[in-house]
Parts: C-alpha cells; sequence; structure tokens
C-alpha cells in the first residue's frame, strides 16, 4: 500500500520535508513532534538532485550494528529515533546528485547539530565517524574526532573505539588502537586529535567530528579540516555543540550565525545542513513543555530525563547563575551566563554619528589605560555636547604586531578588520612601541583643547614620566570601587537614557569597543559598589576602562552634569588595588 505523506500544513509545522517524512512512515517509523527551532533547507533544488533511501537503509543499519557501552543501555543496540533520522541522519546521507562519472555523490558535506546536553549527540557523532571510516565507500578515508582538548576529544573517540572492541559484527573487520581505529580493508582510519591546525595540515580528511564547538577559541584547527578535504568527493564535516553564551566573533557565533541566515533565506548554501534545537527566549523556562521543546531526546522518552531536568530547574529557581546555566546548557538559549551590566542593545541605541571632522579645538578628557607591553592599550576622548546634554567618543586602540594573530583568533578575524580600517593600530615588534602612544596623544593635545587625562599609576610605565615631560595633563585615577563606581554607573545610566533618535553617548558604531563592552564583566563590593573586571570579563575591555575614566574626569570638571549614583561611604576599601589584567 503506497504511504500517504501528511499535507504541507502538517510537514511545514514539523519542519519536514516530503521525501524525509515518506522515508520515516514507509520504514514504520512515526513522525517526530518536537521540530527544532531553527532548520536549514535541504537541497531539494539543486540540479539532479534525488533523495536515495537505500543510502540512508545503510546508516541506520550500521547504527544498529553498534552496541552502547555506558549506563542502562550497555550492551544494547544502538537504535536511531525517528527525530534523529528525520533531523539529521535522513537529510545528510538521502540527499545526492550524479557526478561526473555516472555516480551520485551526497550533496550536504557540512552538518550542524546544536542541541542541549545530554541528547546524544557525541553517541549519533561517533556512530557516524565509524560509518563514515568502514561503510561510506571510501577507500584511504581518514576521519578524524576533534575538539579543544585531547581529552574532550576522547568523549567522542573512546566509545568509538569500546565499539569497535565490542561489536560482534566490527570484530575482524577494524583494528582498534589507542589514538586510531583502523580499517585495512579499504586502509581507512579514525583518529583522534587536538592540537592546534597545523597538526592537521598534510592530511586529507574525508569527514571530521568536531565537538562543543562553543570551546573553541581559534579557527585553526576547524580552517585545517575544512580546507583538506578538497582532494574528497563526498567529505563531511560534523559540528556537535551547546549553545555558548553568546559570545561575538567566536567560531561557535560564526557557524552559528551562518546556519540561522540559511535558515532564514538569506544565504543560499545547498552543501550546509544544520539544525538548532532550543527554546525560546520567551518560553517558560520552567513549564516541562518548554522542556521538551527544546530536548527531542526527551521527548522520545530517552535522555535527558524528566527527572534530571526537575532537579536542574529546581537549583535555577534559587540561583541567577543556575538559571544562566539551565538556560544554556538545557534549554539551548544563547545567554550570558553573568548579568549584563550593560547591554548590546543600550550601545547599539546610542551608535549615533561622530563627526570628527568638527571635534577640533572643542574640549574633551581622556582616560587612558595602558595594558601589558604584549597586549592592548587604549585611550578614550570624551567631548561634553551640552546642546545634546550627553558626550561623544573617540577611541585609540593599539596592539603589538605580535599580539594581533592572538586577537585575530579571539575575535574570528575580526581584529583584521579593524586595523584595516582604522579603528586599531598595529604597532612594529614584539611589544608594544609607546612612541606610538606618546605621538597621539602629542597630536590630540594639538587638535583639541584636552583639559586632563586619567591614567592609573599602578601600571605606569616610562611613557607617564615623557607624557609629562610633553606637558600631557595627566591625572592620577586608581582602577578601585572608589573611584571607578560613580562614573561606571553613570556610564550605564547615560546607555541607557540613549535613544536612536537622541543617543546621550554617541560612540559611531566603533565595532572593536562593541566587542569590548559585550566582553564586560563587573566586581561588585559589599556596598553595591562596581568598577571593571578584567578578571572576569570574557576578553579585552581596556577601552571600555579608558571610557570610564574619561567620563570620571569629564564629570568632575562639570558638576552640575554629576549623576545622582555616588559612592556609599561603607565602601569596601579596594582603592590601591588595580584591576586584575
Amino acid at each position: 500500500m503506497p504511504v500517504k505523506v501528511p499535507g504541507k500544513r502538517v510537514l511545514d509545522k514539523l519542519k519536514l520535508s516530503p521525501e524525509v517524512a515518506w522515508y520515516l512512515l514507509d520504514r514504520g517509523y512515526e513522525l517526530p513532534n518536537c521540530p527544532p527551532q531553527w532548520k536549514t533547507p535541504e537541497p531539494r533544488d539543486v540540479t539532479g538532485a534525488m533523495f536515495d533511501p537505500a543510502r540512508v537503509d545503510r546508516v541506520v543499519d550500521a547504527f544498529s550494528r553498534l552496541r552502547h557501552t555506558q549506563g542502562k543501555w550497555a550492551g544494547r543496540p544502538i537504535t536511531l529515533r525517528s527525530w534523529q533520522i528525520a533531523y539529521l541522519i535522513g537529510p545528510t546521507y538521502g540527499w545526492v546528485r550524479p557526478t561526473a562519472d555516472r555516480r551520485t555523490a551526497r550533496i550536504i558535506q557540512t552538518q550542524y547539530l546544536d542541541i542541549p546536553r545530554k541528547n546524544a549527540k557525541t553517541t549519533i557523532g561517533g556512530g557516524q565517524c565509524i560509518y563514515l571510516t568502514c561503510a561510506d565507500g571510501e577507500q584511504g578515508a581518514q576521519v578524524f574526532a576533534l575538539a579543544t582538548r585531547k581529552d574532550q576529544a576522547r568523549l567522542c573517540f573512546d566509545p568509538v573505539r569500546l565499539l569497535a572492541l565490542h561489536a560482534p559484527d566490527l570484530k575482524g573487520h577494524v583494528t582498534p588502537l589507542k589514538d586510531k581505529i583502523l580499517h585495512p580493508r579499504s586502509g581507512s582510519s579514525f583518529s583522534v586529535m587536538s592540537s592546534a591546525g597545523d597538526a592537521m595540515h598534510g592530511t586529507s580528511p574525508h569527514a571530521a567530528f568536531v565537538d562543543e564547538v562553543h570551546l573553541h577559541k581559534s579557527r585553526d584547527l576547524i580552517e585545517a579540516v575544512e580546507t583538506g578535504t578538497g582532494a574528497r568527493e563526498q567529505p563531511l564535516i560534523m559540528y556537535a555543540t551547546t549553545a555558548d553564551a553568546g559570545t561575538p566573533f567566536s567560531p561557535y557565533a560564526e557557524i552559528r550565525e551562518y546556519c540561522e541566515k540559511l535558515c532564514r533565506g538569506a544565504l543560499l548554501d545547498p552543501t550546509f545542513y544544520g539544525v538548532v534545537f532550543a527554546a525560546e527566549k520567551g518560553d517558560d523556562p520552567f513549564d516541562p513543555a518548554t522542556w521538551i521543546k527544546a530536548n527531542p531526546g526527551l521527548a522520545a522518552g530517552d535522555s535527558p530525563t524528566m527527572e534530571s531536568m526537575e532537579k536542574a530547574a529546581a537549583k535555577a529557581r534559587q540561583n541567577p547563575i543556575e538559571l544562566a546555566s539551565f538556560l544554556r546548557l538545557r534549554l539551548g538559549i544563547r545567554t550570558k551566563q553573568e548579568t549584563k551590566y550593560i547591554s548590546l542593545e543600550e550601545w547599539d541605541r546610542n551608535a549615533g554619528m561622530v563627526d570628527a571632522k568638527k571635534l577640533p579645538g572643542r574640549t574633551c578628557y581622556g582616560g587612558l589605560d595602558l595594558a601589558a607591553t604584549s597586549d592592548l592599550s587604549a585611550l578614550c576622548l570624551l567631548f561634553p555636547d551640552e546642546e545634546a546634554e550627553g558626550y561623544q567618543a573617540l577611541w585609540r586602540l593599539w596592539t603589538p604586531e605580535r599580539n594581533m594573530h592572538r586577537l585575530r583568533d579571539r575575535t574570528a578575524g575580526a581584529a583584521d578588520v579593524w586595523a584595516r580600517e582604522g579603528w586599531l593600530t598595529v604597532t612594529p615588534g614584539d611589544v608594544m612601541d609607546y612612541g606610538h602612544i606618546r605621538a597621539a596623544v602629542g597630536q590630540d593635545m594639538e587638535r583639541f583643547d584636552l583639559r586632563e587625562i586619567a591614567y592609573d599609576p599602578w601600571n605606569a610605565t616610562q611613557l607617564v614620566t615623557d607624557l609629562m615631560g610633553d606637558g600631557a595633563p595627566l591625572v592620577e585615577m586608581r582602577q578601585g570601587y572608589r573611584s571607578m563606581s560613580p562614573p561606571l554607573k553613570e556610564l550605564a545610566r547615560l546607555l541607557r537614557q540613549g535613544t536612536p533618535e537622541r543617543p546621550v553617548l554617541r560612540h559611531g558604531g566603533n565595532p572593536a569597543m562593541r566587542w569590548q563592552i559585550d566582553n564586560l564583566a563587573v566586581a561588585t563590593d559589599p556596598s553595591d559598589n562596581v568598577k571593571p573586571d578584567k578578571r572576569t570579563s570574557a576578553d579585552k575591555i581596556d577601552g571600555v576602562v579608558a571610557l570610564v575614566m574619561a567620563l570620571d574626569r569629564a564629570r568632575s570638571a562639570a558638576p552640575a552634569r554629576r549623576s545622582a549614583y555616588e559612592i556609599d561611604e561603607d565602601w569596601d576599601n579596594e582603592d590601591g588595588d588595580a584591576l586584575a589584567g
């Protein structure tokens, strides 16, 4: 009897293609009722594309020959669930197109799975790795399990090694070694890899499983794998991860945002297929219906269990930090673990234009944050704008040439753009060339009515002595609670007050500063005084510190503009301490 596939409305609601829905029903599966939040289009419109159910059958059959190695399921065959076939295996392996020699090859070459913890992402990744090593018809296939640390990479590799040791159908076909599984018949191998990207150069990956993308700080390893697949006809790079904490310019952010653009139709790439399982930000995080929505394994009655979700939710109700972790790890919502003192939304509202041509001769106040000789230094110039009752801000940011590769990695390449567009100055050599900073301050003193420049004497260098000799109006400002709390609170107040139509602190949309604002974390003392905290910030915040210092000098010179935020008399005396870096 022919299989009756539901109509378009039902399929759209379930985010299923007719081909995958037909496959599930024809093979005796029920259609899943847990669609992902995001799902990229399947490559149905590629010239010559066709859905080959036999290819999906081979992968499903390969999984059934493997055995669980841990917990209560140990020793039992791995049975793929309906949702795993519907949203991952079916689309990835089913869609093929003809090759020049009249064979067929997979269309999808990148698979992206973003899903909360305990939904078997590593198991499904490991199963695919052993299939791609032994049963994909590729001679000399090189397959890799990749992660930022070897112990993380082994979370995928070691269970597969156990499978190779104990699965009856694999005995005699594979040779498990400590860090590699060999398939002698095809000359293929599955290996574990966790070092920097240069370790992959010279290899020719047929497939790779990149686990926990959100932990990767650099694209080196990922790029090496992606560029190494060029000699393969149907390579497959598999990414599996839980959500990150909303950090911009990271490898995770780049891949996740690319996936979302494909989902929205802003980009077209039939070789990339991705799904994101997550709750919506407006959903009640403590409603079991929300848990099921974000966790297809829970909906299928497997893992995570309802009991584990209830236990995690109970902790989240009692503790804001636990709540942030619950939202991210259990519900797939990208969120900062710490409470954001200044949100990007507030910052972006104030991205009014700064007309630098009209600033010469204007009164301004500076903040100078001198970091380590091999890191990032910042000067912020703040111009009071009496008509708009606010400020305009300019920054000078410097980093030595040798630091650029680290900054490039931490910003997913954005630092190169900042340098090219003039937001960041790269000084030659291995360490900071303070001559550049000295020259820039001298030029600013000539161009503007620069009244004061705040600096922290704790981190003073010979540069400070030289600037004083040049007549620079330097003012000591220690970076403790007593000095930093009032201007930092005032900064937050100004940004919350600003609107796109009437920005109060215009910063011109400086992208390097947007990154630093998003990195910002603050320390709080028992009296609720605050200061920027370099130790717990996500990354560099030197430009933010310079802004706070400049705002302090501007406020000090204009008493009428002072905010109601004042230091508590019972402040915790750490004023002599610099910001830990």
